[in-house]
């Protein structure tokens, strides 16, 4: 499980979290929404340490990520898997190469030992037989695929996703968040995205924390967020809907 609690983060005059705590939990799908500015994505940095918060605490089953120097949260780090936005694959590396970059990294097994988990990641994902490939030769949801192939390549505890259907089509995203909700479940892995997709969060939000000027403003599951009479969660939520409606009218 991963807590935070009471976290603030501020650039400069800038205070851009404040007060945040909350819980995520092992097997669930935790999404981070809110609007262009909420912070989802500054919050997402500090949980894995790639922002340093100005104040409060973030624990991974209970042990204060926050507190440790470089060399104590390698254990922890190596526990983290990630997919970032646009996948950060490795242009002048294979499929195959990709998927054992962190292996090469964090492991001593063999190149066969290494070979045979990027081959399982790639079956996994349903990208069997496209070791050889490189990212120019991929469309974007089979890059977004090999991504989430290296991020599970360590068996990580802890899966963090930025905006994981960002640039795809309709179709092709719900194949993502099924795909990350099926491993989500499978390995019993702490999920935690960041999304401001509205059908992700509808069809995956098992638990949903809502930003809104850097405070933590609603949490609850898809099931309780069409029912919530939060104005700005709702205006969130909708916005879409009433921009449609708008465009009728002219």
């Amino acid at each position: 499980m991963i807590e935070i609690k009471n976290i603030y983060k501020t650039f400069g005059e800038n205070e851009v979290l404040k007060d945040i705590s909350a819980q995520f939990k092992p097997g669930k799908n935790n999404l981070i929404i809110g609007g262009s500015g909420s912070g989802k994505t500054t919050l997402l940095k500090c949980i894995v340490g790639l922002h340093q918060p100005t104040k409060g605490q973030v624990l991974f089953n209970n042990e204060d990520f926050t507190a440790m120097n470089f060399t104590e949260r390698v254990p922890i780090r190596k526990e983290i898997g990630m997919l970032f936005q646009n996948s950060a694959l490795f242009d002048s590396m294979t499929v195959e190469e990709n998927i054992m970059f962190p292996l090469n990294l964090f492991t001593d097994q063999s190149h066969a030992e290494k070979q045979e988990r990027a081959n399982f990641c790639l079956e996994r994902v349903n990208l069997k037989d496209t070791n050889k490939l490189y990212p120019a030769e991929l469309s974007g949801g089979m890059k977004k695929r090999v991504g989430i192939a290296r991020a599970i390549s360590m068996q990580p505890k802890y899966l963090f996703v930025d905006e994981p259907n960002s640039g795809l089509d309709p179709k092709t995203s719900i194949l993502i968040d099924e795909l990350i909700a099926e491993l989500t479940e499978e390995y019993e892995i702490t999920t935690v995205i960041v999304t401001h997709d509205m059908n992700s969060v509808m069809g995956i939000g098992d638990h949903i924390i809502f930003l809104h000027d850097g405070r933590k403003w609603w949490e609850g599951s898809n099931k309780e967020i069409a029912h919530t009479d939060n104005k700005e969660l709702n205006e969130f939520v909708f916005a879409s809907k009433f921009m449609r409606a708008a465009k009728n009218k002219l």
